[in-house]
């Protein structure tokens, strides 16, 4: 009997222990208001003054991936500042008004809830000279000049006309083709353009950024200046009496590239508009500072788990290799190169690149960027980036093996439960339904950009398998 009492007192005081401990109080609170207005004002300047559009266009598309987005196109709680390129969102008195600027070549940079429009003129901008060309008269792909062409032998013009329908007309409203563009053997065979779009149009890459980073640092790993496993040589944050006893520093530049870091996750943790990267891309902290500041909570390479700051560590270490190159090397090694013109590469308020996220290009620049890929990363006979590296980031992430291995260094694979799609087909990915599809069994580019917004959910490889319809081998 006395058991008995004693194990209904245990269990009464663990319940009751449990249910004083259930937080119901959200006290990221603040910060999300704060980054609600700070997203707005990104994707509305970026929409206004990088893409050049009306706004109820913005309003229309760029900011329907907001529950509820302040104002409206007619009038609202913010202004737009035409001379100035600048859009505040938010009145004093409240939530901290939130402003973002435009800055040549590099797009809008969200800034801190302490500064205003005074602060703008202290912003990074990109100081390297354009091309000094006209891509109008330069040939495709090198340029924007696209010569009438029949499509080759071996492609069903009905059936390509059907995948490029299939891609559009989802009958689900919140999957927003804005467009889709396929090359077949370096020659473009589609391209096709929602209302209010064209083949200039830069729009958001999201996540599709974070491939593009890996290519700078396969670059830098090519010319022996950076290596897979070796430590990633960061100052780990908070500081330590003994930085070399910190055993972050066993965490490689694999490791981050294969979202396998160990390090503690914020953006799976459905935190990513409250708090970690989101504070650096809506509320302008600094992206570094947060991922540097997280602890070790797996052993590096054991774990897969998708993180912003994974990338921007790889990033990090990038910059301190290459010192004062850093801010041009993008341009000089890789955009400039293959054509990328109409690519920005965004930084923080303090210079540094948010390559996980926040770059603005179109769709003809992600299709010459996934050329590159197809080519095994020769450009006009230069071998831009190495065909071991291309096998590296084709290669499924050790930690992926037993869930799918369908992630390799920061590009999506074929999972293993996919077999109607080609196994060497690799993808890049970002938020709103951005692709970059590269088939090298069918020499096949398939672009397609969105402005999903809800639920999303468009497939890549359902679209891959469209595609591939339209060809006599599948």
């Amino acid at each position: 009997m006395k058991k008995s009492i004693l194990s209904l007192i245990i269990l009464f005081s663990i319940s009751f222990g449990a249910a004083q401990q259930l937080e119901t109080y959200d006290y990221f609170k603040g910060n999300r208001e704060v980054i609600r207005s700070g997203v707005q004002a990104i994707l509305t300047c970026n929409g206004l003054f990088t893409s050049n559009r009306s706004i109820d266009q913005v309003y229309d598309n760029e900011l329907k991936y907001l529950p509820q987005p302040i104002g409206n196109a007619e009038a609202g709680d913010y202004k737009i500042h035409y001379d100035r390129k600048a859009v505040e969102i938010g009145v004093a008195g409240g939530t901290p008004v939130m402003r973002a600027a435009f800055r040549e070549g590099i797009g809008c940079i969200i800034l801190s809830p302490d500064q205003t429009l005074e602060d703008i003129d202290e912003l990074p901008e990109q100081s390297l000279p354009v091309l000094n060309d006209d891509p109008k008269h330069i040939a495709w792909p090198n340029g924007d000049l696209i010569k009438s062409k029949k499509l080759s032998e071996g492609i069903d013009q009905k059936r390509l006309e059907e995948a490029v329908d299939w891609a559009f007309n989802r009958g689900t409203p919140e999957q927003n083709t804005i467009g889709l563009l396929i090359v077949h053997k370096g020659e473009i065979i589609a391209e096709q353009y929602a209302q209010g779009f064209d083949y200039t149009t830069k729009t958001r890459t999201w996540s599709t950024a974070k491939s593009i980073a890996v290519t700078l640092i396969g670059i830098l790993s090519d010319q022996g200046k950076m290596s897979l496993d070796e430590p990633l040589k960061v100052d780990w944050l908070p500081e330590q009496s003994n930085p070399d006893s910190d055993p972050r520093n066993t965490i490689t530049l694999r490791h981050v590239l294969n979202m396998s870091s160990g390090l503690y996750t914020v953006d799976s943790r459905k935190m990513e508009y409250a708090t970690g990267s989101g504070l650096a891309y809506w509320a302008g902290a600094s992206i570094t500072n947060g991922a540097r500041n997280r602890g070790l909570i797996r052993a590096p390479g054991s774990s897969w788990d998708y993180e912003n700051y994974d990338t921007i560590l790889a990033i990090l270490a990038m910059k301190n290799t290459l010192g004062e190159e850093y801010f041009h090397f993008p341009r000089t090694a890789l955009l400039d190169k293959i054509g990328m013109r109409s690519t920005f590469l965004s930084t923080d308020r303090f210079g540094d690149f948010v390559l996980s996220s926040q770059v603005y290009t179109n769709a003809r620049d992600l299709a010459r960027f996934g050329l590159l890929y197809l080519n095994e990363g020769i450009w006009d006979g230069e071998q831009i980036i190495s065909k071991e590296w291309i096998d590296f980031v084709r290669t499924p992430a050790p930690s992926t093996k037993e869930i799918g291995n369908f992630y390799g260094g920061q590009w999506w694979l074929v999972p293993d439960d996919r077999n109607d799609v080609p196994k060497d087909a690799y993808s890049t990915a970002g938020n709103r339904g951005q692709f970059v599809i590269v088939v090298p069994s069918h020499d096949l580019v398939i672009v397609r950009r969105g402005l999903d917004y809800g639920r999303q959910g468009f497939n890549r490889w359902d679209l891959t398998r469209e595609v591939l319809k339209a060809m006599e081998v599948e």
